[in-house]
């Protein structure tokens, strides 16, 4: 008969130490549904908070995107801000849910607050590049004919590298904080998960900024692409590599919660470890594929 106790992560019931820092957001804006709303966002205020001030930059860079008649490479102006502050958004509110695994005190810590004051700083200066290049109706990647816009994007990059330490940093924290409230096979994906994206993700990125943009090959003016998505179904796309490292961080700690429930610990861990090599491997897939000027499942049609 297998445990499922320990196979369960019970810590979103009883919440550890770190979940009851209180949110830093003025009192006015804490309705009881918000405070319901973020509960789960609690461990990790400036995490959270920036997570939120994303999701409201959306709001003008939408109403920006309804009344902006320039494009750029196709593509509306406000289009880069847009999937930026969404990619944001998601990447700092599921940093502030998984906080509720670290060491209870630990974002008290001066070190630690001097780090995600950093990471923040970095990305709204990654949002002020990229929002400010829009209004002034440029690119802000890959941008070789302004040279204060050239000079700029390799500090860009470093700022990029900052943001996504974050997720290395927690991958090895919650490895070590050895949660009781957390089943071994879903701390273990929560590590690998989280460790996993920076080197993916810099692999990727900076292929990306060697390659001058995200197509290998040129497709035609009015290629196919996959619906949602938007990958390019007729030249390679280092977009998706680069969409598969960064949610590293999603993919394998969300295979280690479901497996948790259903399997014994053992079994559990062993495919958390095998849904890793697995990923790892698709990563690689899609790296390559795009490298060598093919779409993504090229052989589907």
């Amino acid at each position: 008969m297998r445990d499922m106790t320990r196979s369960l992560p019970t810590a979103s019931l009883s919440p550890s130490p770190n979940s009851l820092a209180p949110l830093t957001l003025p009192p006015a804006l804490l309705s009881p549904a918000l405070v319901r709303l973020l509960a789960p966002f609690r461990a990790e205020p400036v995490f959270a908070a920036a997570g939120v001030f994303m999701l409201l930059l959306m709001l003008p860079t939408l109403a920006a995107l309804a009344i902006e008649p320039r494009t750029l490479l196709g593509q509306n102006l406000w289009v880069k801000p847009l999937k930026f502050e969404v990619s944001l958004a998601v990447y700092f509110l599921t940093l502030a849910f998984y906080a509720r695994w670290l060491r209870p005190g630990l974002t008290q810590k001066l070190w630690y607050r001097i780090f995600a004051a950093a990471v923040v700083f970095a990305c709204l200066a990654e949002m002020l590049w990229i929002g400010g290049a829009a209004a002034f109706g440029t690119a802000s990647h890959y941008n070789t004919t302004e040279p204060f816009m050239t000079r700029l994007y390799p500090v860009m990059g470093l700022l990029a590298t900052l943001i996504t330490s974050a997720s290395a940093l927690y991958g090895f924290l919650i490895w070590r904080s050895k949660s009781p409230d957390l089943a071994p096979a879903v701390r273990l994906s929560l590590a690998i998960g989280l460790l996993l994206t920076l080197p993916l993700t810099l692999i990727v990125a900076y292929t990306l900024a060697g390659n001058g943009g995200h197509f290998v090959g040129t497709p035609g003016p009015n290629a196919a692409t996959l619906p949602l998505l938007g990958w390019s179904r007729e030249a390679g796309d280092l977009r998706v590599p680069h969409f598969f490292a960064l949610h590293a961080m999603h993919f394998i700690p969300a295979a280690g919660f479901v497996v948790g429930k259903v399997v014994a610990e053992w079994k559990a861990t062993s495919f958390v470890l095998a849904f890793s090599v697995l990923y790892v491997g698709l990563v690689a897939y899609s790296f390559v594929e795009a490298l060598n000027g093919r779409p993504f499942l090229a052989f589907i049609g």
